[in-house]
């Protein structure tokens, strides 16, 4: 078959008539609705014999990360660490990563968000309810840890026990701080104590990290030799704090404290290869940690606890 000749002159015709060919065809579509941003709820994955469920409670941005992180760097110093990690230097995102756990006996949930709207909305989205809750563990008494405790003047997990570190509940018993005598206080007859090392339940210990609060804790899981690290707010960005442990944080209540105590664990989950879900990393907030010059570098899980 031969195939048709096609002047310059047929050719430039053609294209001058497309942008009036939808009107003549009657083929017009308006354009479809932009959607906005969207970020998933929940991410789901298999630690040996439990499963664990990350929970995206809230996001907002952060206007002057320089005022929050690096206090203690140069200005130009942050300006091209962050430019080097394509990250602007005006502001931020912030992520609040409750998690849930079942160990197979129960459901043991460790912070609980801002408020209760948050906990309760993400629980949902994941296929869980309020009253399904058997046990919640608080990290630390920051309001963004706490805040999900009681919905106005009501326990929002009826049916929970509550745990925590002795130590960050003296302290905040003293504190005369709202949100812990609105959110923690009215539960004290129903909190149980436990101290580094202390078991949560089977598979669930926690480990105690200090410095960001006097009683600050990390909870490591075991099951069936696999194991994952809740560090909460041991590092409360993946360049600013976690890369450069070293980099004062202003929410870091001792902050020489703080800076050992992200050494020492992120020296440990490096070298033994632990995953770890960090309360504040971007959602889904799951990685690893490796060494990197003086400091440490986030590598955001792939695919790795996919296959459990």
């Amino acid at each position: 078959m031969k195939t048709p000749f096609i002047s310059r002159r047929h050719a430039l015709l053609a294209a001058a008539a497309l942008p009036f060919a939808p009107a003549i065809t009657g083929m017009a579509h308006a354009g479809a609705e932009m959607k906005g941003a969207a970020t998933p709820q929940f991410n789901r994955f298999k630690l040996g014999g439990f499963e664990v469920t990350a929970l995206l409670a809230g996001t907002r941005t952060v206007e002057k990360p320089t005022e929050i992180f690096g206090l203690n760097v140069d200005p130009a110093d942050f300006t091209a660490v962050s430019e080097a990690a394509f990250l602007p230097t005006d502001k931020a995102q912030f992520f609040f990563t409750p998690t849930v756990v079942n160990t197979g006996s129960e459901l043991v949930l460790f912070d609980t968000g801002l408020n209760a709207a948050g906990i309760t909305a993400a629980l949902a989205a994941a296929g869980y309810t309020r009253d399904q809750i058997d046990t919640v563990v608080l990290t630390h008494m920051h309001g963004d840890h706490i805040g999900g405790l009681m919905t106005e003047t009501t326990p929002t997990f009826a049916n929970a026990r509550y745990v925590t570190g002795a130590v960050e509940h003296n302290h905040w018993m003293g504190a005369a701080n709202e949100g812990f005598d609105k959110n923690v206080r009215p539960l004290n007859d129903k909190i149980s104590f436990v101290d580094d090392g202390g078991a949560v339940s089977g598979g669930i210990t926690a480990v105690a990290a200090a410095g960001h609060t006097p009683g600050h804790m990390g909870y490591m899981l075991e099951s069936d030799g696999a194991q994952l690290m809740l560090i909460a707010d041991l590092a409360n960005h993946y360049v600013w704090s976690l890369a450069h442990p070293d980099w004062e944080v202003r929410f870091d209540m001792d902050k020489a404290a703080a800076a050992a105590t992200r050494r020492k664990v992120l020296g440990m989950l490096a070298a033994d290869r632990v995953p770890f879900i960090g309360y504040h990393m971007p959602f889904p907030a799951l990685g690893y940690v490796e060494t990197r010059g003086d400091g440490f570098q986030y590598v955001p899980a792939s695919y790795q606890l996919m296959m459990g």
